[in-house]
């Protein structure tokens, strides 16, 4: 069975896709295609730097490391599973070093940004002066 490798997302009146990583974190895009289509709220991240995230709490999505990385450029998303801190998704749009109250942190690297990269800007520009947005993963 071929897995879609594309997936849109829809942050306001904003539109990227993004290319799943299959060849490098193969159990993780597994995981997150379960979760489609996934409806949610973005939020400027504490500790991340220029960052958002998408808080999915304590869903357990039955993955561990792989792909690891704490600095992802802009347009590479992390698939955080609940450890040291609550499962999320972190999509960074400027400079980015994963980090929670708790720490640094590390994710899973699963989705990367192709097209609409430069909206990032405008994305961070949006959760950080008018708070959180709805976001879908389709």
């Amino acid at each position: 069975m071929t897995m879609s490798r594309r997936i849109r997302i829809t942050v306001g009146d904003l539109i990227l896709t993004g290319v799943l990583e299959h060849d490098r974190a193969p159990a993780t895009c597994a995981a997150f295609m379960k979760l489609l289509p996934l409806r949610a709220q973005l939020i400027q991240a504490r500790w991340s730097g220029e960052a958002a995230w998408v808080p999915l709490g304590d869903l357990e999505v039955g993955v561990g490391q792989e792909n690891l990385t704490h600095r992802p450029s802009p347009g590479q998303l992390l698939l955080y599973p609940a450890a040291e801190s609550e499962t999320e998704i972190l999509l960074p749009y400027g400079i980015t070093a994963f980090a929670a109250k708790c720490g640094p942190l590390s994710g899973n690297h699963f989705l990367t940004i192709g097209e609409g990269l430069e909206q990032l800007p405008e994305i961070g520009r949006r959760v950080l002066y008018q708070g959180a947005q709805p976001i879908a993963f389709d």
